[in-house]
């Protein structure tokens, strides 16, 4: 096989550095004019995306890397005690490798189910199951999320637990609810 040799600046562009990431938390907030503080609910503190596939579509699809169909890759950073909300993706396998800190993987429609990661534990979580982490340690902690489309459409629809909006209606008025519903969130994980 003959082999072939980048040039560095081809390499460069295969290259994404963490300390130029920027979260898509707060820009994405802002692009569909909602208030961070209810984007932190459904997510990580901060969310850092490394790659996508280059026609992914969804928050990700910024990413200083475009790689192949088939997978995404974040760092997922969440302070002390703190983690998204309950949460279904439907139409991918999501991964998680402990970078730092110590996770607590809780799955089920009720929490019922839970293991902890420590750094460089990992454990894939299949589509349809709800899911949230949360960092348990005193310290910052971050995950490698690897996300695969099982399909070829390179998209994911995620769904949130009914509570999460009732937390989040309680906290923010029920108007925001609506907001997030009519710009494509789902709060309807664990419902028929």
């Amino acid at each position: 096989m003959k082999t072939i040799t980048p040039s560095v600046e081809e390499m460069e562009a295969r290259l994404a550095r963490f300390g130029d990431l920027k979260p898509y938390g707060k820009d994405f907030a802002d692009s569909i004019g909602v208030p961070e503080a209810v984007f932190k609910q459904l997510t990580a503190d901060k969310v850092y995306t490394i790659m996508t596939p280059a026609n992914y579509q969804g928050r990700s699809k910024n990413a200083p890397v475009k790689g192949v169909a088939g997978a995404v890759v974040n760092i997922a950073e969440c302070p002390p005690k703190n983690g998204p909300g309950l949460h279904v993706h439907e139409q991918t396998v999501e991964n998680f490798f402990c970078l730092s800190g110590s996770f607590d993987i809780i799955w089920g429609d009720d929490e019922e189910h839970s293991l902890t990661l420590e750094p460089l534990d990992f454990i894939s979580i299949p589509p349809g199951v709800a899911r949230r982490f949360y960092n348990k340690s005193d310290e910052i902690g971050r995950l490698l999320v690897i996300i695969q489309p099982v399909n070829e459409e390179q998209k994911d629809r995620v769904a949130y637990a009914p509570r999460v909006a009732d937390d989040m209606a309680s906290t923010f008025g029920p108007a925001i609810i609506e907001k997030l519903e009519t710009i494509g969130f789902h709060f309807d994980a664990g419902q028929e």
